[in-house]
């Protein structure tokens, strides 16, 4: 599918920065608001959509060798899992300041510490996106972590 946007739209990437958040998300969330879709399950669908979507992208980012771009994917999908869980209890999470208070609750309902380790492990892929310091083995131990904390999201 091609979509043809007007100017003023594409202007979802400067918006995207701003929010801290991927343009998908934000064109997602404008199409569900539209179509009037806002039950916590759609959303919470969304976001594991794109979750699922971002890790592949980490893959193939790792493939090419441009681990900048697979670290920024891997924190994407740790991210939107997070919210996924979040959208179906009906919570909104629009900060990364939320996000870190959301995986301390999930880390205490569930009594699994390790959450929250896990997440650390995505912080710093979010970091590297920026700064472009980790060594190769540690971004691609760091995905394992992402993988291993969506999987536990998802239980």
């Amino acid at each position: 599918m091609s979509v043809i946007l007007p100017e003023k739209v594409k202007e979802v990437e400067k918006v995207s920065r701003r929010e801290g958040t991927l343009p998908e998300e934000i064109i997602n969330i404008a199409v569900i608001e539209f179509l009037r879709l806002n039950d916590p399950e759609t959303k919470a669908e969304i976001h594991e959509n794109l979750s699922e979507k971002y890790l592949k992208d980490a893959e193939e980012f790792m493939k090419k060798g441009d681990y900048v771009q697979a670290s920024e994917k891997a924190w994407g999908a740790a991210s939107q899992m997070l919210k996924a869980e979040a959208a179906r209890r009906g919570v909104e999470l629009r900060s990364h300041s939320a996000l870190h208070r959301f995986v301390i609750t999930i880390a205490r309902e569930r009594g699994d510490e390790e959450i929250r380790r896990l997440w650390q492990s995505a912080g710093m892929l979010h970091q590297n996106f920026y700064e472009n310091w980790l060594p190769k083995e540690m971004i691609v131990e760091n995905i394992k972590d992402v993988r291993k904390l969506i999987n536990k999201l998802k239980q």
